[in-house]
Formats: structure tokens, C-alpha cells, sequence
């Protein structure tokens, strides 16, 4: 029985040897089959960093036949440039298992065998040393994968997020009334949207020749520091510095590291401040460079190719926009100047009367109304009102409003309304001889202050009547006739007004009375009566009280506001 136990015994070790010995053979046959038909290229390499073993994978990634690579340093297979850096983190890899490449998937260029870089994801493991064997027994086993796919899906991500966020900061600065606005608001939102933590604004200096701080961005709740503070004495000239540098080659730089890059000349300030990387860019209309804008980081980071792209595209939106916006605003400038010359720069003091005057120009497109009024004395104590409307808008209405308004100062000494609107008349019809059409209404009034209120003589072409508000009531006085520049054969109607004592005359434009609120609805001649009769005593209150009433009609509405122009005299009691 013994032996039968014994025998049956070794039948079983033997039979457990004998499929021992299969599965090692098994493994391998099969492990050099699996490596064969893996995709990613599988490198293992020996304890003095060569190459042992390559799969065929290695072709398509880099070109190689793998009996070239056998027994080269790993160091063969990536670009001279890197190799120093990557050299020394392999070996303390391979002696310690330790290392920046150890442990994760790192993105790394490759040589191809015909010259040209290519982007591999590598992953590195160690492969010990045999049973019985020792450290110098030990490897190192590489996969590689191309990386070009991913890298290609990632700036394709990266310049969407650029190019969003650029979209947003050119959104953003439409908002702006004016070009100083949105140079002022250019940097937070650049920031904000592109991720960066702080900015400085370069602009040209036309005296000087060179770049001077305008401005810099810090977070909420951070100060501006040692930066900030060299950058407003400093002055760049082209090619001088990072700022310098952009305004030169009108395209974006980026610097990496502004401690250590020569090109940037405020490597200590930027240090204190805790800055690491810079990108600097302009902002261009045409080939003329608007400004600089800088853009720091406290992290480290990159300027790839793709942030330089939308950059350089950035500011040149940015910069058309800008220089549209300035040249508007020095359209609008040169329109307010003219505004101005069609209106007296105050009104003049006259005995027992009080003056008060508002004018607003159109809400529309247009940056000249053609509204104007006037207070001018006569020679005998007396003294001229006018209030005239100009057919129209823009340039055009503009001077015909400024030969009405000198044509009626030239024609005041007549010291008759009549004489003055026809003076202007023919004025107009001899200017506009060859020309389209541009009719004006208008009323003059002679004053004629006294001891017991003001007498006026009032002539009216085409205008609206004048409202005179007495404790009796409100009534229109006067007479209207046709409007000037239509038609030499001009007869106008004047009347003598008495205006006493606690009462109120009020001249205007049609821009008051054709205020429309958003259903369309006029403020209307009736509308106006009420609040002149309501309106509390003094040429100020009433014309504040207009004003209101008209904005109150005008709000929110759909509907484009023409010019106004009210005056009010006021003879006190």
C-alpha cells in the first residue's frame, strides 16, 4: 500500500513539473507574439540604458527597421536638444525607480529616421532583474504612442477657447460709448477671459517717438506693485524690451520665463511681483499700432503657436475697433463744436425778464440737429428772440442753421420780426438757387421791456406759436405764415403781445410736441400746455419741467426723438 502511495505521489510531482514547464513555454512563445502585435511601439532597454529589444510597431511610429535600433542608447531615439535634460531623469530612473518620468504618461518629441520630430506619449516602467540575478540585471521597458492626435484635438480645444474668449472681449467693448472707455476696459476683460492675472497698456507717444504706460490691471483686491510702478517711468522705444518688441514686428511675443529671458528689462520687478511668464501683443489698425497690450501670468506657462495666432488676430479686431471708435469720437467732438457755434454760449441778462433755455440734438444717427435759438440786443434798448427749426439733419442743416442765425444777428438793427424773417428768406433762396431744398420755420420776437412787463412783437414762419401762460390761462399768440426758403413773395402777420407781470412765454420747436412714446402717441401741442400751466413760476422751472415731460414721453420708447429747443422768458411779479 506504501508503494502504491509513493508511486501515485511522483506520478502527480511529475505531472505538475511537466505542465509547469508547458505554461513557461507557453509564456513564452506567446509574450513575443503579444509585443509583435501590439500597436504602440515597445521599447526595453538595459540597466546601461540600451536598447535590448524594439517591436515592429517602431516603423510606423519613427521609421526605424528595429534591428537598427537594437543596442543603441535610449538617447538615439529623441532629438539632440533634449537629451541632456531627459538623460539624466532616465538614469536616476533606472538606478533608483524614481524621476520626473516615473509613474505617468509624459509627452516627449521623438526623432524620426528621416530627420523630423515626432510627438510621442511615453510611459515608462522598470523591469527587475531575473530570479537570482542582480541590480545591473535590471531594465527599463518604454511604450510609445504617437501623440499627434491628441495634441491635434487639444489646440484644436485651445484655439476654440481662444477664439471664444477674444469674441467675448470684442462683445465686451462694443458696449463702450468711446474709445478712452474701452481702452480702460480692454485689459480686464483680456484678463478675465483669457486667463491671465495681470496687464499692462502700452501706447505710442507721437512727441517722443516711444511707448509710455497708460495703464495696469490688477485683480480685485490686489494693488499694483514694483512692476507697475517701474513700468510708469519707463519709455520704450521699437525692438527696446517685450512692449518694444510687439510695437517692432507688429506681431504678439511671448516669454516664458521674465526672470531669465534677456529680452524682458523688468525681470527684478516682475520677480517681487511673483510673475513667471509674459505675452505681449498689438493692437493694430492698418499698420498703425494703437497700443501694446502685456499680459502676465504667475504660473509659468507656454505661448504656443496657436495663443499667438488668435492674439495677433485679436489685435487686429481689437484695434479696428478701437480706431473706429476714436475716429467717431473725434467725429462726435468736431460735431459738438459745431453744436455750439449754432447756439449762444449763454443767455444775456435783460431788465425784468428771466431767461432759461435747454437744446438736445436727435437721438438718431445724425450728429448735428438743425435747432437753434438766439438772444440778441437792438440798438435802442430793445431786444431780439429767435427760435428756428432746419429741415433736416447732419451737415447740410447745419450750415443752413448758421446762415439763418447771421443772417437774422445781421438783420436785427431793423428791429421788426417781419424785416428779419425775410431777410433770412431770401437769404435762403439765394444760397439754395442751385441746391435741394432745405426750408426753415422760425418765430421772432421783439422785447420791449417796461414798468409793467415786456411787450412783444411776434413774427411766425411756419413755426410752431409761441404759449403765453398769464394767471388767466395759457393761450398761443401769433400768427403763423409760410416757412422761409420756399418762396420769394413773403408776407407775414406780426402781433403785439403784452406780457405782464407773473407770466410766461414759452417758444419751441416741433421736437417737443412730435415726442413719441413707444405706442406712437405724441406729447402733442395739448400736453405741452399742461405742463407749461402747471409748472411752477420762473423761465427755469418751466423749461425743467418741459424737459421732464418730454424725457418721462421718450422713455423706452421704440420711437427715434428729433431735436428740441425750448426758451422760456418770465417777467416776474
Amino acid at each position: 500500500m506504501t508503494d502504491r502511495v509513493g508511486s501515485l505521489s511522483s506520478q502527480l510531482e511529475e505531472k505538475r513539473n511537466t505542465e509547469a514547464m508547458a505554461s513557461e513555454f507557453d509564456s513564452a512563445v506567446a509574450a513575443p507574439f503579444l509585443l509583435t502585435a501590439l500597436p504602440d511601439t515597445v521599447v526595453v532597454a538595459d540597466a546601461t540604458g540600451h536598447i535590448s529589444y524594439v517591436n515592429p510597431a517602431v516603423r510606423v511610429l519613427l521609421g526605424y527597421e528595429p534591428s537598427a535600433v537594437l543596442g543603441l542608447p535610449l538617447e538615439a531615439l529623441v532629438p539632440e536638444r533634449v537629451r541632456g535634460r531627459h538623460g539624466a531623469d532616465f538614469a536616476r530612473f533606472l538606478t533608483t525607480g524614481h524621476g520626473e518620468l516615473a509613474g505617468r504618461t509624459t509627452q516627449l518629441p521623438a526623432l524620426h529616421a528621416s530627420g523630423h520630430e515626432v510627438a510621442v506619449d511615453v510611459t515608462l516602467a522598470m523591469l527587475p532583474p531575473p530570479p537570482g540575478g542582480g541590480a545591473e540585471q535590471a531594465g527599463v521597458v518604454a511604450v510609445l504612442r504617437d501623440a499627434s492626435t491628441t495634441i491635434l484635438l487639444e489646440r484644436q480645444l485651445l484655439v476654440g477657447r481662444y477664439l471664444t474668449a477674444t469674441l467675448r472681449v470684442t462683445e465686451a467693448l462694443t458696449e463702450a460709448p468711446d474709445a478712452d472707455v474701452a481702452f480702460r476696459d480692454l485689459l480686464p476683460t483680456l484678463c478675465t477671459e483669457l486667463d491671465w492675472d495681470t496687464a499692462t497698456l502700452w501706447q505710442p507717444d507721437a512727441a517722443t517717438g516711444r511707448l509710455l504706460h497708460a495703464r495696469t490691471w490688477t485683480a480685485p483686491g490686489e494693488q499694483p506693485g514694483a512692476l507697475h510702478a517701474e513700468s510708469r517711468t519707463r519709455r520704450f522705444r521699437r525692438g527696446e524690451g517685450l512692449p518694444g518688441l510687439a510695437w517692432a514686428q507688429r506681431l504678439p511675443v511671448g516669454v516664458e520665463d521674465v526672470c531669465s529671458d534677456p529680452r524682458f528689462t523688468r525681470a527684478a520687478a516682475a520677480h517681487s511681483d511673483g510673475l513667471r511668464s509674459a505675452v505681449a501683443f498689438p493692437v493694430l489698425t492698418g499698420d498703425t499700432v494703437l497700443a501694446v497690450c502685456e499680459l502676465f501670468s504667475r504660473g509659468q506657462r507656454s505661448v504656443p503657436p496657436e495663443l499667438v495666432e488668435v492674439l495677433a488676430h485679436a489685435g487686429r479686431q481689437i484695434g479696428q475697433f478701437l480706431g473706429r471708435l476714436r475716429a467717431e469720437s473725434d467725429v462726435r467732438e468736431l460735431a459738438d463744436t459745431l453744436q455750439r457755434s449754432l447756439l449762444p454760449s449763454h443767455l444775456p441778462a435783460i431788465p425784468g425778464v428771466e431767461l432759461a433755455a435747454r437744446y438736445r440734438p436727435s437721438g438718431g444717427s445724425a450728429l448735428v440737429g438743425g435747432d437753434t435759438y438766439d438772444v440778441m440786443p437792438l440798438p435802442d434798448g430793445r431786444w431780439m428772440v429767435l427760435m428756428a427749426d432746419v429741415c433736416g439733419t447732419g451737415a447740410e442743416a447745419a450750415a443752413v442753421t448758421a446762415l439763418t442765425r447771421h443772417t437774422a444777428r445781421a438783420a436785427v438793427a431793423s428791429g421788426d420780426p417781419a424785416e428779419v424773417l425775410r431777410a433770412v428768406n431770401a437769404a435762403l433762396l439765394h444760397e439754395q438757387a442751385d441746391g435741394p431744398l432745405r426750408f426753415v420755420t422760425a418765430c421772432c420776437l421783439v422785447l420791449s421791456p417796461g414798468p409793467d412787463g415786456v411787450r412783444a412783437t411776434v413774427g411766425v414762419a411756419g413755426h410752431p406759436l409761441p404759449l403765453l401762460t398769464t394767471p388767466a390761462g395759457t393761450t398761443e399768440v401769433g400768427v403763423v405764415g409760410r416757412p422761409l426758403g420756399v418762396d420769394a413773395d413773403l408776407h407775414l402777420d406780426v402781433v403785439d403781445v403784452e406780457v405782464p407781470p407773473g407770466s410766461t412765454l414759452v417758444l419751441y420747436t416741433d421736437g417737443v410736441t412730435e415726442a413719441r412714446d413707444d405706442v406712437g402717441a405724441q406729447f402733442g401741442e395739448e400736453g405741452l400746455a399742461r405742463v407749461v400751466s402747471s409748472a411752477p413760476a420762473g423761465a427755469e422751472a418751466t423749461v425743467a419741467a418741459v424737459n421732464s415731460a418730454v424725457d418721462e414721453q421718450l422713455h423706452r420708447s421704440r420711437h427715434e426723438a428729433d431735436d428740441l429747443a425750448v426758451l422760456a422768458l418770465a417777467v416776474p411779479t
